[in-house]
């Protein structure tokens, strides 16, 4: 068994940002039922300060409208949804990340459009006609709710290095975007924080540099350099499904080491925040390997250090309401969400929930490896340790500055305590489950509870942490503060019998 000694004086480098954004799909499919439930779950377990999605201005959201007056072309906003759905949003503790796109149909150059719902990825027809709906939704969103909205972020479109998310992936015609975009939002307000150019994958690296060159030329100042991050192979389809091989860990890091420092080789960008607007494993929403427990192994790593060199990072997506290609076929459908339909908690869901209670315990680091990620207060320590391997892994940690009695909580996700996917699957894998059905899923989605009395020996607390495949466990040990009534006593309770 391996043994780990920690200092409790010893620092590490972790920036956990678990909680500042996560994402969704559309943002018309907020004015569903499920999709709202499912959120507030979410927030009420974790609590994300922001929300990211595409379709802002796609069509069923209707903000664009042109009509024939006179002779003569004219506009009209209706923010009729849009109010709908960020009073949901605000309402459940939440603010939009203000992601803009996809092109309205009367707006759109041409009739390239992406996804089950169509959102078009063509340029505007009219730069003008474009900034203008802009800023009118600005003047809009600050009138209504007020000078808090320029702190809400924004990001000018999504994907644009990818033709099917801008027309022939055109690059020169996405800086023009950005920079009609960017000075519009500047000249309104310049306290709005614009950032771009949100490409994901392909010729990441050429993308960046380029797009950097381009801000330099034209003395542009981008406030975020924003990027996704995926981690698989290209998958294999089958039937419905998609099957992925994970990539390893340290290449994924490396390659956004890579953009942060082609953005700090500038000496005019250097230290510009880069926010990952996106990331997940798989990047389909049929990606089997969401609904998994090496998913939630996964990601425990990738949280433990993507605060590395990324101010911000937001998983894809809060929840399975998700119809980019099509309604989803089955309640485990390998769909992007950390909750499936019926508010039930994937595997990785209690990974970012256990990385938003090492947040609150404390933000001291005293120890971070491949495996786990240790953090203390004034009371005591809280970890992670996670495996991602094939076997199970046993570890020690003694825990120094220690003294009396401890109490040790622990919760385990793992394939054999808290995996819905498999009672799903043994139950008859039911594409559309009762109600019944969904609750006895729903009973298996939760961590395994273990409590233990510690006492400190030699100024050390002793954890054992015996972690199966595929597993996450969360501890806390706290000083233990033993207040028992008069004349009840445990042992004699559990002994008398």
């Amino acid at each position: 068994m391996e043994k780990i000694i920690v200092d409790p004086d010893n620092r590490a480098t972790f920036r956990n940002n678990v909680d500042y954004c996560v994402g969704t799909g559309r943002l018309g499919l907020a004015l569903t039922e499920e999709y709202l439930k499912e959120l507030e779950f979410v927030q009420k377990m974790i609590g994300f300060s922001y929300i990211r999605g595409h379709g802002l201005f796609s069509d069923d959201v209707s903000i664009y409208h042109e009509y024939e007056e006179d002779g003569e072309t004219k506009v009209e906003y209706n923010y009729t949804y849009i109010d709908r759905i960020f009073d949901s949003y605000l309402k459940l503790g939440i603010r939009p990340y203000l992601e803009l796109g996809f092109m309205p149909g009367q707006l759109a150059s041409g009739t390239q459009t992406i996804f089950y719902w169509k959102g078009n990825t063509t340029p505007p027809k009219d730069y003008k006609k474009w900034t203008d709906m802009v800023i009118a939704l600005l003047q809009h969103l600050k009138k209504r709710y007020g000078e808090e909205t320029v702190t809400w972020p924004i990001e000018v479109w999504n994907e644009p290095n990818l033709p099917g998310f801008w027309y022939k992936a055109d690059m020169e015609e996405y800086f023009k975007l950005f920079k009609e975009t960017f000075l519009a939002i500047k000249a309104y307000d310049s306290r709005y924080m614009v950032g771009g150019p949100a490409i994901c994958g392909v010729k990441d690296a050429e993308w960046i540099e380029s797009f950097l060159k381009f801000c330099q030329k034209e003395g542009i100042r981008p406030d975020r350099i924003t990027r996704h991050h995926y981690c698989v192979e290209f998958p294999e389809r089958i039937g419905h499904y998609d099957y992925s091989k994970l990539e390893d860990s340290e290449m994924r890091f490396a390659n956004l080491q890579s953009t942060r420092d082609i953005v700090d080789s500038f000496e005019e960008f250097k230290n510009t925040p880069i926010h990952l607007t996106e990331f997940s494993t798989s990047y389909t929403p049929k990606g089997v390997i969401h609904d998994t427990n090496i998913n939630a192994a996964y990601l425990a790593r990738q949280l433990s250090r993507l605060g590395d060199v990324n101010e911000a990072y937001s998983y894809w997506t809060f929840g399975d309401v998700f119809e980019e290609q099509g309604v989803p076929d089955s309640l485990f459908h390998g769909g992007f969400g950390m909750v499936a339909a019926g508010n039930i908690p994937k595997p990785s869901f209690w990974t970012f929930y256990f990385y938003k209670q090492l947040k609150v315990f404390g933000s001291e680091c005293v120890h971070r490896d491949d495996n786990c990620v240790i953090v203390k207060n004034e009371n005591g320590y809280a970890g992670i340790v996670w495996n991602i391997g094939e076997t199970e892994i046993k570890r020690e940690y003694l825990l120094g500055g220690a003294e009396g009695e401890y109490a040790l909580v622990t919760k385990t996700v793992d394939e054999t305590c808290c995996n819905p996917l498999k009672v799903w699957h043994d139950i008859g894998e039911p594409a559309y489950p009762t109600t019944e059905e969904t609750q006895l899923i729903k009973s298996a989605a939760y961590p395994a509870v273990g409590s233990d009395v510690i006492k400190a020996d030699n100024g050390h607390v002793t954890v054992t942490a015996c972690v199966k495949k595929h597993g996450v466990v969360y501890f806390t040990l706290n000083k233990r503060n033993y207040t028992p009534d008069r004349g009840y006593d445990y042992d004699k309770v559990i002994s008398f019998f």
